[in-house]
């Protein structure tokens, strides 16, 4: 073989070889995208009076509600007499001032469901579908004093604290299974406590 038909050669294998590299690119984003669609996944089951109190946000995925948001944010859920839960955010603004948001929580499912709804429109519009979000328990420490909550779409997330900062070694633990469920760190925020 002469040199130029070694280059020929080389010329013709250089289509084949792209074809082969985009194919790999292909396959493995197309592995990707499944694995993200895959269906997220709560707990087994969630013992909700032990779930009642104040939760810290010490990340967040972030979100236009809560854009006003500048420190202490937190949540407060109290059981209510007929079963339905209260939900109570705050936060402080950049004023300094708290701002607050009354809303409520269903469980969706049994007694023991890790899927909630919840709404802070006014209880007369809660009859729309569009007025409840979606409020899974994807992840919660036995002990109850951190939970990662977020929706099927993934596309909210936030990692909850009973106590307002939450220990280095445990962050890093939570966002190693945040990473094995399918999501995004590079979104992830830290909150100001």
């Amino acid at each position: 073989m002469t040199i130029s038909q070694a280059r020929a050669q080389r010329l013709q294998d250089i289509p084949r070889q792209c074809l082969a590299s985009a194919l790999w690119v292909w396959l493995a984003l197309t592995g990707i995208a499944q694995a993200e669609l895959a269906p997220l996944q709560t707990v087994p089951s969630v013992d909700v009076p032990r779930y009642m109190g104040t939760w810290y946000e010490i990340a967040k995925y972030p979100n236009w509600f809560q854009k006003k948001c500048t420190s202490s944010t937190q949540a407060t859920y109290s059981l209510q007499a007929d079963g339905r839960v209260q939900v109570l955010n705050r936060c402080k603004t950049d004023k300094a001032e708290w701002s607050e948001a009354l809303g409520a929580a269903r469980q969706i499912g049994g007694p023991t469901s890790a899927q909630l709804k919840v709404r802070f429109t006014p209880e007369w519009l809660s009859f729309i579908p569009m007025v409840w979000g979606d409020y899974w328990i994807i992840d919660l420490d036995p002990q109850y004093q951190w939970v990662l909550v977020s929706e099927p779409r993934r596309e909210y997330l936030w990692v909850l604290s009973r106590t307002p900062q939450m220990p280095t070694a445990t962050y890093q633990q939570l966002q190693s299974k945040l990473v094995a469920l399918g999501f995004d760190l590079n979104r992830l925020q830290l909150s100001p406590p």
